[in-house]
């Protein structure tokens, strides 16, 4: 998995997940790539941090490449569980402890919840780094 961060000219910064640099060129150079919040395909790349695996003792083989490589929906079905495992859910009160961690009056952590689509922009003008998070057929909602 390679990660890239990325912006488009509307200062809207986020987080790609694409097979490899070349799957992420291929899809960049064919429009598939856009920003989640305006749609834009404009993307620049942005610097970001490595990825330092100092704990391991010795390095593991890479796991076999699938025959058939994933569907874009399996993926982001995976994309999506991992958000939820790794997030606290705050329900309706998504917007209200946004703004509590953006002001440093409550713990910095990874949430979702539920928020209009009103609210949903008022974060984001307020410069709160939110993203939708789709619901995908059976699983229920997104949250």
């Amino acid at each position: 998995m390679w990660v890239a961060e990325l912006a488009c000219p509307h200062g809207h910064d986020f987080e790609g997940w694409f097979g490899s640099r070349e799957d992420f060129e291929a899809q960049l150079g064919r429009g598939l790539v856009q920003c989640p919040t305006c749609g834009s395909a404009q993307l620049q790349r942005r610097l970001s941090a490595p990825r330092l695996n100092l704990g391991a003792v010795a390095a593991e083989p890479a796991p076999a490449q699938p025959a058939v490589a994933p569907s874009p929906e399996s993926l982001l079905r995976e994309l999506v569980a991992a958000v939820r495992a790794a997030s606290e859910d705050v329900g309706a009160g998504f917007a209200a402890e946004a703004r509590r961690i953006h002001q440093g009056r409550a713990p910095e952590r990874a949430i979702r919840g539920q928020a209009t689509a009103d609210e949903f922009v008022a974060l984001q003008d307020e410069g709160i780094a939110v993203w939708p998070l789709p619901a995908l057929g059976s699983d229920g909602p997104a949250h």
